[in-house]
């Protein structure tokens, strides 16, 4: 019994080393190749094209609110990254806070100064200098030498009536004809301190009687304020003024009142002066110190596109300083008008024109009937 027992575990140890031994042969024998294609590997999603990223831009404008609602939509299409904040006001109030906020620039951009006051503000180092890709398209009489400022447009200044009111025959012809005692309580003039507009009528009305001598000056505005019935707030409050017939005549830019009269279809009017006429450099600059200096450069670039000049000259009668842009393709009511300029000297305008400016206000205004 016992020598069976013995006999029956040797075999089935032997047993279990055949099994153990066809296992491990069975794991070493190299598997056949296999006939299927692997896949291919599984890509990465592309990635989606990153947003812009956001931008502000801070602008002080002077310009007229038709202007900034024609423009500004146009800007954020093309511009959706940049949020643009526009605070309007006159363009001496532009410069005043300008200069108020030097040591922290608020604004990034100046959208409308006249030439006397961006000369006054580029000197006082309140603009950076920024020489933009269509420098060489804009003459020199009409950009700061060290590319501070650039001017966007020719604004001439003229005689405005309300052509309801008034015929065309019997409104003034030239700026002398505005002392005739006709005229006395006719007149509505805009604020003069706070519009750039305004101060440079009344500067040039001083230099093209004397220079020199700006007495003879003074006593043509005292005899101008004695025929002025009243000085309004605001352009707003101006245009309301001649509509209502509180007065039949003002001085104000020539866009202005053609924005006035064909837009907004008021009854306005306008007379250029037979000796000429201020024609102002109305430009832009961007703020010293811009804290958002990249948007800055895209509006500045933005605004002077030719194709946006034409436009703008069609739609909202701006008369464009670039020299590339074809006569043939400006609109028809510019090809009518002979820009006929009196000759100033912009330079001792803008240095005159704070002085000048301050004595009508304190010894004029509101005198010239005593």
């Amino acid at each position: 019994m016992k020598k069976s027992t013995k006999k029956s575990s040797t075999w089935l140890t032997g047993l279990v080393l055949s099994i153990s031994m066809l296992a491990v042969s069975a794991c070493s024998t190299t598997a056949p190749a296999s006939t299927t294609k692997p896949a291919d590997p599984v890509k990465p999603a592309a990635e989606a094209p990153k947003p812009a990223q956001k931008q502000k831009l801070v602008i002080y404008t002077a310009r007229d609110k038709n202007v900034v609602d024609e423009i500004m939509p146009k800007f954020k299409e093309k511009n959706p990254e940049v949020e643009v904040e526009v605070l309007t006001m006159g363009a001496q109030q532009v410069l005043e806070r300008v200069r108020g906020e030097k040591a922290n620039p608020q604004a990034d951009f100046w959208w409308g100064g006249t030439q006397s006051g961006l000369m006054t503000a580029a000197n006082e180092g309140l603009l950076e200098s920024v020489k933009p890709s269509f420098a060489d398209k804009v003459p020199a009489l009409y950009k700061d030498a060290q590319d501070r400022w650039y001017g966007e447009m020719l604004l001439p200044e003229v005689i405005m009536y309300n052509s309801k009111a008034l015929k065309k025959e019997d409104a003034p012809k030239d700026w002398d004809d505005l002392l005739d005692a006709k005229y006395k309580n006719k007149i509505i003039i805009r604020g003069v301190l706070a519009s750039g507009t305004m101060r440079t009528i009344y500067s040039a009305m001083i230099y093209r009687q004397d220079a020199a001598d700006p007495k003879k000056g003074y006593d043509w505005l005292k005899k101008l304020d004695a025929n002025t019935k009243e000085y309004a707030q605001d352009p707003t409050n101006l245009y309301l003024k001649l509509a209502r017939e509180e007065g039949t005549l003002s001085l104000w830019n020539l866009q202005d009142i053609m924005i006035q009269k064909e837009l907004q279809k008021q009854p306005f009017d306008f007379i250029y002066p037979t000796s000429g006429a201020p024609i102002l450099v109305d430009g832009v600059g961007v703020v010293k110190g811009a804290k958002n200096m990249d948007a800055a450069k895209k509006f500045y670039e933005f605004l002077f596109d030719s194709k946006l000049r034409v436009e703008l000259a069609e739609k909202l009668y701006q008369i464009p300083t670039r020299t590339d842009i074809s006569k043939d393709s400006l609109p028809a009511w510019l090809k009518g008008i002979e820009l006929k300029p009196l000759t100033l000297d912009w330079t001792v305008m803008a240095n005159k024109e704070k002085d000048w400016m301050q004595y009508w206000d304190e010894s004029i205004k509101g005198k010239g009937s005593k």
